[in-house]
């Protein structure tokens, strides 16, 4: 009997290689071994599809995570720069705070100097406006400063600052010129009357008067003036202008004019009174000519020039508490040589 050929029985594994050879989506019987057909099973063949939209995917998310990076990093830039350029940006009160702590062309004399750090001077100076202040003068103990010849006492000078402190900078000293150099006596004459300035004058306590009188006595020391007249007449404004002068022509206890015969003493909180024997030792007794003299910066007479002298070094030790002045030292150190 003939049969068709649908009929026709066909065996497992020839139906598993035509379906799978026929477009691989049928799934081959268990038990089947897929090197019989020779190509990769269906399971392999989804998994390579799977990893491939997987690697294009993950590529084109690292692309767009590299480019959002790239503008985040950019933005941060950008926020940075703003922010330093309001960093660098001073406001306007502290450009006016700035403003009001600059000093220029402020005349004034260096009293006294000494190093600090390795190049640079701290200077204390006198000035017309501001009183004694402290500057430091940066760079100024290196060899080719500007301000190494130029911060000399003795010499009046233009200086310019920065700074409200108590050490302040200074930014410029010009020698103004205009007066001799001291010399011999003179030259310690004129350190005498800076330590005095150091000892009395508090800093930032303006005094015009006494620095203009600064200034004419050391013209008239530069020019071979007697140096004990110039000097009894400095330390009488010194004392007047820094709050411990007392008039030399009253009496204290009966407010009446002292008389050019009789004998004085000077109590030193108190004023000019009679001497009556019972003073301490140590208070010079002066006669009134001397103090009428004193009072009218008169010189002229040889016992007004001793007695004045021994009475203002009194006053002057009284007021400093009873700390000795190095010049005076140095000066009768000399005077043993």
């Amino acid at each position: 009997m003939a049969t068709s050929e649908l009929d026709t029985p066909r065996d497992d594994t020839a139906a598993a290689a035509e379906v799978t050879s026929a477009g691989g989506a049928s799934r081959a019987p268990r038990g089947t071994s897929s090197s019989a057909t020779g190509t990769r099973p269906a399971r392999q063949t989804r998994s390579a599809r799977t990893r491939a939209v997987d690697e294009a995917a993950s590529e084109a998310f690292h692309h767009a995570e590299a480019n959002a990076d790239g503008a985040g990093r950019e933005n941060r830039h950008d926020v940075k720069g703003e922010t330093k350029r309001v960093r660098r940006a001073p406001s306007p009160a502290r450009s006016a705070e700035r403003e009001q702590s600059r000093v220029t062309e402020q005349p004034g004399f260096v009293l006294h100097s000494y190093p600090y750090r390795e190049t640079s001077l701290i200077i204390d100076v006198l000035t017309r406006d501001h009183g004694r202040i402290a500057l430091v003068a940066k760079g100024a103990k290196r060899p080719h400063s500007a301000l190494r010849g130029v911060l000399q006492t003795f010499q009046p000078l233009s200086l310019a600052w920065l700074g409200k402190g108590e050490l302040r900078t200074l930014t410029k000293a010009e020698w103004v010129g205009g007066l001799r150099p001291l010399e011999g006596d003179a030259l310690l004459s004129g350190f005498y009357l800076n330590e005095l300035l150091v000892k009395f004058c508090a800093r930032d306590d303006p005094h015009d008067k006494l620095f203009q009188h600064y200034l004419t006595t050391l013209h008239h020391l530069a020019h071979g003036e007697p140096a004990g007249i110039i000097l009894r007449a400095f330390e009488r404004v010194l004392l007047r202008e820094t709050g411990y002068a007392v008039a030399f022509d009253r009496c204290t206890q009966t407010r009446g004019k002292v008389t050019a015969d009789r004998r004085y003493v000077f109590h030193p909180d108190w004023g000019v009174r009679p001497a009556r024997g019972d003073e301490p030792s140590e208070w010079p007794v002066v006669i009134g000519q001397t103090l009428l003299d004193m009072e009218q910066d008169d010189y002229s007479r040889a016992q007004t020039v001793q007695q004045s002298k021994l009475l203002m070094r009194f006053l002057l030790n009284h007021h400093l508490g009873g700390v000795p002045l190095n010049t005076r030292q140095i000066l009768l150190d000399l005077q043993k040589l």
